[in-house]
């Protein structure tokens, strides 16, 4: 299967191509057009530097800002157990779940119609927030364990359901009230 090249390359015959006499004048003309050609605008994006500046100091202005006045000792004061001191894992847990839950507590509209089930869900999520302080003084009463942890997730989660379940609910009713009117 295998061949000489030379075997190959013995009837080739090289064509003969002729340039045009002004072939190097246009061929420059080409790329004097291609080099010099406006290149389009770039959008200014300025604005959002600037934004994004004023965020992290905000961020970092809010991180450092002294909270307490007095100075404490951390030799003297015993630190608190939460589930997100134990392991990087369990505070990426806490802080999405806390987060979540602040998120669709930002969501929810207030209106007169579906204040009172709101006012409902949001009493068990405080009964549940409760509960959830209580169980974070047992972590630090009795020490780390996992029924004890596991406890903590369960309420998170338990929280964002809830949240969930009230975000369709009122979709429900929403959409409800405009099949109602649509009828009237």
């Amino acid at each position: 299967m295998q061949k000489d090249i030379r075997d190959l390359l013995k009837g080739y015959k090289e064509e003969n191509i002729e340039l045009s006499v002004n072939h190097s004048s246009k061929f420059e003309d080409l790329l004097q057009q291609e080099f010099h050609q406006q290149q389009p605008k770039k959008r200014s994006l300025k604005w959002l530097s600037i934004a994004a500046s004023i965020v992290l100091l905000v961020s970092l202005a809010i991180n450092f800002y002294p909270t307490n006045t007095i100075e404490k000792d951390p030799k003297t004061t015993p630190k608190e157990i939460t589930l997100g001191n134990i392991s990087p894992e369990f505070q990426t847990i806490e802080s999405y779940y806390v987060n979540s839950i602040n998120l669709e507590i930002s969501e929810l509209e207030l209106t007169e119609e579906n204040k009172e089930i709101i006012d409902g869900y949001l009493l068990k999520i405080a009964e549940l927030t409760k509960e959830y302080k209580s169980l974070t003084k047992e972590l630090n009463t009795k020490g780390v364990n996992d029924a004890t942890i596991d406890a903590l997730i369960r309420n998170l989660q338990l929280r964002l359901q809830l949240l969930k379940r009230l975000k369709k609910q009122l979709k429900q009713l929403k959409n409800l009230n405009k099949n109602e009117t649509q009828i009237i």
